[in-house]
């Protein structure tokens, strides 16, 4: 993600009202530190699992494609829940929309920790999963708002949330996950619970936004050309991030230790290419021809790792940390960016569109495997990234046409995280 990702309400002389603040990304309310914190606990929930998916295979005597369920339903309900947030948020207001979600995980994800059943622990993932959607996609605008020090400092601690998040969970859950699969579960509720309490204790309530945003906005907003073409180009992209996350720890069967550190570092790159490295790149060479050439590195890493040895296998599955988060930079402004819809609403259709590929390439990787043979999923994988190059491509017009002409006109509370990317 960038900082684009978010825009301050502009003053009368077209500066943002936000850098007037001498705060800085390390001098900022409690507020702040409270959402951030929880923030970094909620985006490590999309990689926890990583490290222990053998071990819950194993536990609950399923399979590779019944355990890959967990992110099947977490996504499918996050999808959905993406028509939801805005229209909950406008109502309730950011501080109780985030309260909401983060009861929603801690219930959930500290019934995940007692199942004893792959059927339980999938339900209980989806209900995490609304959880999540509903706390991530408001949790940027409440940071911008709250924030001292300038709305790109409150921006940057954001992001850098969502990386270390990212960089973390596979960590979490390979050290708690070595005694017992339940324990990632158990702790995660624990630390949503904490972040619940600082969220209660330090973050006052924030503006409503003056219209209140209905259900099938989003779904509107998608008739939009450009944006209709960045959400079926990252639909196709994400079905090969999710293959990577959800189908690679198959294929690796590592210890949880060695499996967390194989994905620390898969996390780490995402965070710096996404951070810092994307940004840089765009800038030079243009955001349609670095996603294009990011997607084809992507489709050939895929390949190689679906039929390299077990080393070559680890290597390309860190390295597709690098391309992934160039990928969801460049998606994320082009999203936001394309089309004259608000943020919160763009963002909404946009996920809608693309997490319903998260949510079929964890189930469907496997059974692929199980059709044919252990490399089909990372052809079919490397051919979606290629796909999603394509339609950029094809559609190249329409995805800067309107851009250019766009003038940055949306406030800060119209500010919204594109989730995960």
């Amino acid at each position: 993600m960038s900082s684009s990702t978010g825009v301050a309400a502009a003053t009368e002389d077209g500066a943002d009202p936000f850098d007037a603040g001498a705060g800085g990304i390390l001098r900022q309310p409690k507020a702040v530190w409270a959402t951030a914190g929880a923030s970094v606990v909620a985006f490590m929930g999309i990689g926890l699992v990583d490290p222990i998916l053998p071990s819950i295979a194993k536990g609950l005597q399923a399979t590779p494609s019944q355990v890959s369920l967990l992110f099947t339903s977490y996504f499918l309900i996050t999808a959905v829940a993406m028509l939801v947030t805005g229209f909950v948020s406008s109502r309730i207001g950011g501080r109780r929309t985030l309260l909401l979600g983060l009861a929603f995980v801690v219930v959930f994800a500290g019934l995940a920790g007692t199942s004893h059943s792959v059927a339980q622990l999938v339900g209980y993932r989806a209900g995490w999963g609304l959880g999540n959607a509903l706390f991530v996609s408001t949790a940027l605008a409440v940071i911008v708002g709250a924030a001292a020090g300038g709305s790109a400092a409150a921006i940057l601690l954001y992001e850098s949330a969502l990386g270390l998040g990212m960089a973390c969970g596979p960590l979490l859950g390979a050290l708690l996950g070595n005694s017992s699969w339940r324990y990632p579960f158990f702790g995660t509720a624990t630390l949503m619970a904490i972040g619940f309490l600082c969220i209660t204790a330090f973050l006052k309530e924030q503006p409503k936004p003056a219209r209140k945003t209905s259900l099938l906005d989003p779904v509107k907003a998608l008739g939009h050309g450009g944006l209709a073409s960045v959400a079926v180009s990252a639909f196709f992209y994400n079905y090969t991030f999710f293959t990577v996350l959800a189908f690679t720890p198959f294929v690796l069967n590592m210890t949880p230790y060695k499996s967390g550190a194989v994905f620390f570092g898969w996390g780490l790159l995402l965070a710096v290419f996404s951070v810092i490295v994307a940004p840089r790149v765009q800038e030079r060479f243009g955001s349609l021809k670095v996603l294009g050439g990011s997607l084809v590195l992507l489709a050939a890493d895929v390949a190689v790792l679906g039929y390299g040895d077990h080393t070559t296998a680890v290597v390309c599955t860190v390295l597709s940390g690098a391309f992934i988060g160039v990928n969801n930079t460049v998606y994320t402004e082009l999203a936001l960016g394309v089309s004259d819809a608000p943020r919160p609403v763009a963002s909404a259709g946009y996920n809608f569109v693309r997490w319903f590929a998260a949510a079929a390439a964890p189930y469907l990787a496997p059974k692929i495997e199980e059709w044919s043979d252990i490399h089909l999923p990372f052809v079919v994988a490397a051919a979606t990234a290629l796909v999603g190059g394509l339609v950029v491509l094809v559609r190249r017009n329409a995805l800067t046409h309107e851009a250019e002409e766009l003038e940055p006109r949306h406030a800060a509370q119209d500010s919204v995280s594109v989730f995960a990317g």
